[in-house]
């Protein structure tokens, strides 16, 4: 049964990643690579996405902060804000988004929805599905049309289609800046 699971996952993350838009991860990994500082936003699951994401970016010897840490400076221009939340609605993310964006901070948002409040706060979007509609509260009407209860509850699969998404990210900016695993491991923390 859970082998069934894992097997109906991860197909359906291949599927998701897939769709995303090759235009778009360009795009995004040229902001990156042009950004003075790399600000991370994004609450609850998204943001251990956002946090992970931040590390290795760290790793890759980028100037990278999480929003909300004691330590992140004030930003400046020339910098970056990447905004992660499936729904583009979640209120802190779209509170520092709109905030980035009055102080003429380039904002890009990682979302399933081009038409959300977050989306319309962004310079652009990387849209990766995941997060679906509500379903029906009537069962027989859920089963008439073919609606179940999702595979993974609350957006599991847009947070790990987003993990994925960045880790491949970090692989590819490691190959522009052919760093290899040791490079990144001499900035990996040894205080633990």
């Amino acid at each position: 049964m859970v082998k069934n699971i894992i097997k109906n996952i991860l197909e359906n993350i291949d599927k998701i990643l897939s769709e995303v838009d090759q235009t778009e991860i360009k795009k995004f990994i040229e902001t990156l690579i042009h950004s003075r500082n790399i600000f991370l936003v994004a609450a609850g699951r998204s943001g251990l996405v956002a946090r992970a994401f931040a590390i290795r970016l760290m790793h890759l010897g980028f100037n990278v902060y999480v929003v909300g840490e004691t330590v992140t400076p004030s930003v400046k221009p020339g910098d970056l804000v990447i905004a992660i939340s499936g729904s583009g609605k979640t209120s802190s993310t779209l509170v520092v988004a709109k905030t980035a964006k009055e102080q003429g901070l380039a904002v890009i948002s990682i979302t399933s929805y081009e038409d959300s409040p977050l989306a319309q706060s962004s310079d652009f979007i990387v849209k990766i599905k995941g997060r679906g509609g509500l379903l029906s509260n009537d069962y027989t009407s859920r089963q008439l049309t073919g609606e179940h209860e999702p595979l993974t509850p609350l957006g599991t699969l847009f947070e790990l289609s987003s993990l994925i998404f960045l880790d491949s990210v970090i692989a590819q900016l490691m190959k522009i800046y052919n760093k290899k695993e040791q490079d990144l491991r001499e900035k990996h923390a040894n205080l633990e």
